[in-house]
């Protein structure tokens, strides 16, 4: 897993060359950072780190750099993005690259240097032998979407060293209210181990009182609400995201989302897929299947039928009428409820 990796790079087991690829943006980001961090130090970034897109520059240009001596220093790093020959894709720039070369270096990398080939790619082309060579000899790290469990590990290992407990509930919380976007989740973390570094503690209170809700959690928690016939706790909910500068139209959308999802999950789960296979049919995040899953036992097939119609109705009100956009979606709660 990516947490050993960044593990290692902590301890200064540096490898000269890393293999990052997968489209979790933050995990790439996270590991490039970490890597400059503990390789160079402020001064020397100047001029020990270069970082070459290869849809505009040749291979070749990078490996000359890689493999010329570092200045007033002992290592560089060097970041090669966008690598396109190593997916099956076709690259619309034409830019000739030297693989025989690079084959080379993969064999005999510099010792001096710390290449990191960055791929934010779903999937690589493990015909090629490019490809081949790059995962036999670098150190790989896969910045893929994390399931929920990883995602857990991943928030103990963030606060790790800061004496600080997050309760496991409050873990759970956290995920329900922040979704699994990591950006905003570190962002959470991180203040919510600010808040608590006097008492070391972080509980479900604690994130109920500081973490923001996005804006699909709100929807999750309106629709919520509706489920459970409190209309004026859903419409409270409603107007605090209008005071938020929030289109109806948006909002409706999600909405709209939101229930097409529970009736997805419910149609896949009556004929035997489990949360895995259901998220990955519907190409979304397991997590999201299981909030899905716990709402889609509260209503009926019939019940989720007329709900999508009420929605296709207000949508086509809302883009072809004359009527409020607010009032559309405030008479359309209303019509939830029934």
């Amino acid at each position: 897993m990516v947490v050993d990796i960044w593990r290692k790079i902590k301890q200064n087991e540096i490898s000269p060359l890393y293999l990052i690829y997968g489209i979790e943006a933050f995990l790439i980001n996270e590991t490039k950072q970490l890597l400059l961090n503990h390789i160079l130090d402020e001064e020397e970034r100047d001029f020990n780190f270069s970082a070459y897109d290869l849809d505009e520059t040749p291979i070749d240009v990078a490996l000359e750099d890689a493999e010329t001596f570092p200045f007033l220093g002992e290592r560089k790093v060097v970041f090669l993005h966008n690598p396109t020959f190593l997916t099956a894709e076709k690259s619309k720039a034409k830019v000739d690259h030297n693989l025989v070369k690079f084959e080379a270096y993969l064999k005999e990398p510099a010792p001096y240097t710390v290449l990191v080939i960055s791929a934010p790619y779903e999937k690589l082309d493990e015909r090629k032998k490019i490809t081949k060579e790059l995962k036999r000899n670098a150190e790989l790290v896969e910045a893929k979407k994390l399931n929920e469990h990883e995602l857990k590990n991943w928030v103990k290992e963030r606060i790790k060293g800061s004496g600080i407990e997050f309760e496991a509930n409050a873990i759970e919380h956290l995920l329900t209210l922040v979704g699994t976007n990591m950006f905003m989740l570190a962002g959470e973390v991180d203040k919510l181990s600010l808040y608590a570094a006097e008492e070391k503690r972080v509980d479900v209170h604690l994130v109920d009182r500081l973490v923001a809700r996005s804006l699909e959690q709100n929807i999750f928690t309106l629709i919520e609400k509706v489920v459970q016939r409190r209309l004026d706790e859903a419409l409270r909910i409603y107007y605090d995201l209008l005071k938020q500068n929030e289109e109806p139209i948006k909002i409706l959308a999600l909405l709209a989302g939101q229930f097409r999802l529970i009736y997805q999950v419910k149609e896949l789960s009556r004929r035997g897929y489990g949360q895995q296979q259901i998220a990955s049919y519907l190409k979304t995040h397991p997590f999201r299947v299981k909030l899905a899953l716990g709402q889609a036992g509260k209503f009926t097939d019939e019940e989720l039928s007329n709900l999508m119609n009420l929605i296709a109705e207000a949508d086509f009100q809302m883009k072809t009428g004359g009527m409020n956009k607010s009032l559309l979606i405030e008479m359309l709660l209303f019509r939830l409820k029934k």
